[in-house]
């Protein structure tokens, strides 16, 4: 269990939160979240890449010329992958990148991460009443009073996507929001600073901490 400091809009100490989670060992625990990670960059590739092979080149139907008698190379296509315009030899094609990963073990390098960047993460009090419309000015006013440092990759976490605090943050470099219920590993372990929000943090207990 470990135990936080919620800071409210201002910056100020409004109180505190624990975070227990249940986690994989020491020794195994790189070795799931790296699973987890390989799988999501996996999962996101697209796989279209495409070359054309000498039999989907258009042309190369005639002989260039006579097997004999020429001085020159026997030659039976102008498509061959010897020649200029001709096709690939072994060349990519379009396939299925993705990477199976046991939902449990998802889950648990999900966990594992979170609770590995426990020392950057700043949890602060629900502030949508605190942005009745988009400010960016005031968002990054809220983050330097949290303590996190200017330019740095901050991801955000809210309970739920709320369109003003959106609207609010796009506009900060290395910014990044995601809701509770989306966690993945690449952003939390991207991010060099996360805030949290005292509903996302319960949020994420209610769904992540019963396994």
């Amino acid at each position: 269990m470990v135990e936080c400091v919620i800071k409210d809009w201002k910056g100020a100490d409004a109180g505190t939160a624990t975070l227990e989670l249940k986690v994989a060992k020491e020794e195994n625990a790189p070795h799931v979240v790296h699973r987890a990670l390989i799988r999501q960059m996996a999962n996101a590739r697209q796989g279209t890449v495409s070359t054309k092979t000498r039999a989907e080149v258009s042309g190369g139907g005639r002989k260039p010329w006579r097997q004999k008698g020429t001085g020159r190379a026997r030659a039976g296509s102008n498509r061959s992958p010897l020649w200029r315009g001709g096709g690939v030899i072994f060349g990519p094609k379009p396939r299925d990148y993705s990477v199976k990963m046991n939902r449990k073990e998802r889950r648990l390098a999900l966990r594992t991460a979170l609770q590995s960047r426990i020392e950057d993460i700043v949890i602060v009090q629900d502030f949508n009443d605190k942005l009745p419309r988009p400010k960016t000015k005031e968002m990054a006013q809220a983050l330097a009073g949290w303590g996190v440092a200017p330019g740095s990759k901050v991801l955000m976490i809210l309970a739920e996507r709320d369109e003003n605090v959106y609207l609010s943050a796009r506009n900060i470099n290395g910014m990044r929001l995601i809701s509770a219920t989306n966690l993945n590993v690449f952003d939390i372990l991207a991010a060099d600073q996360i805030v949290l929000t005292a509903s996302a943090l319960e949020k994420i207990k209610e769904v992540y901490a019963n396994d």
